[in-house]
């Protein structure tokens, strides 16, 4: 199969219609059509089901479409890495490393600052992400390591060395009554009528349903909390940077977060190594 065919079907697969596809594709429908139909008959299986009412995926479609997506990212992620290579030959070396802003600060300056002092670092480029999507920019190619926090984030098919651990905290408005406890439980944070928990953005962007407001970063959350709007329980190194108005409360049967640093399998360039190197020993 090629890489055109793929990206062929993926249109058509997610518009379902030929003529939405072809327009995104800026290419004419009967093209488009025959690609499909050449591409079933390689494969022996019918991927589409046309009928008057429209397109629909069969079984088999539905496989390919998962398995299309996948290639499709990995040749993406490929030609971006390439790029950086090419530029680094080029004699502009750089390595882009994605963290969770407002994340693992006190971690990645310490990071960064032993890195700097490692035979023949490069420059690292920092790219802060929303919750959630430093796996994502990982996988595509766009940083080439990431800091992430298990149990939070997915590190399927990423090769990776545990940093830190810590427990949560609750962090409530200073003069909440619960404030001035030692020490809190799950079940106690999460039952405050009068402070919900957030709601964080999935991968596709929507929301889950319930009664706390959205956010989609630590400044959000820490004004909607001195607000009185919000509480959240969050890990332990959020007390370095809270500001005045804020208190954190340890919740001991809360799950602890390891961060780690990751990167994908086969891709550990020079520079990678040496800032997974300076990362461990820290």
């Amino acid at each position: 199969m090629e890489t055109r065919e793929l990206r062929y079907f993926v249109a058509v697969a997610e518009e379902l219609h030929f003529g939405r596809a072809a327009e995104r594709l800026g290419i004419a429908q009967p093209p488009l059509s025959r690609a499909i139909g050449g591409l079933e008959r390689r494969l022996g299986a019918l991927l589409l089901e046309r009928g008057s009412r429209g397109v629909t995926l069969t079984a088999a479609g539905a496989v390919l479409l998962r398995e299309a997506r996948a290639a499709l990212d990995a040749v993406e992620a490929a030609e971006r890495r390439t790029r950086r290579a090419a530029l680094t030959a080029a004699g502009q070396p750089a390595v882009i490393l994605a963290a969770k802003a407002g994340a693992s600060g006190e971690l990645l300056a310490k990071l960064l600052d032993a890195y700097a002092a490692e035979p023949g670092a490069v420059t690292v480029d920092v790219l802060l992400c929303g919750p959630g999507e430093q796996a994502a920019v990982l996988r595509d190619g766009r940083a080439d390591v990431a800091l992430l926090h298990r149990p939070f984030d997915d590190l399927a098919g990423f090769d990776t060395e545990d940093l830190h651990t810590e427990g949560q905290v609750a962090v409530l408005p200073a003069g909440h009554p619960l404030a001035t406890r030692p020490h809190l439980r799950i079940a106690e944070v999460t039952g405050l009528p009068d402070l919900p928990l957030p709601r964080w953005p999935r991968p596709d962007g929507t929301f889950p349903d319930g009664p706390g407001p959205k956010v989609r970063d630590h400044t959000q959350l820490t004004q909607l909390i001195s607000l009185g709007r919000a509480c959240a329980i969050v890990p332990e190194t959020i007390r370095t940077s809270l500001h005045e108005g804020l208190t954190a409360v340890p919740v001991p049967d809360s799950p602890h977060v390891t961060t780690v640093i990751a990167w994908p399998p086969h891709s550990r360039s020079t520079a990678v190594a040496g800032l997974v190197r300076a990362a461990t020993a820290l």
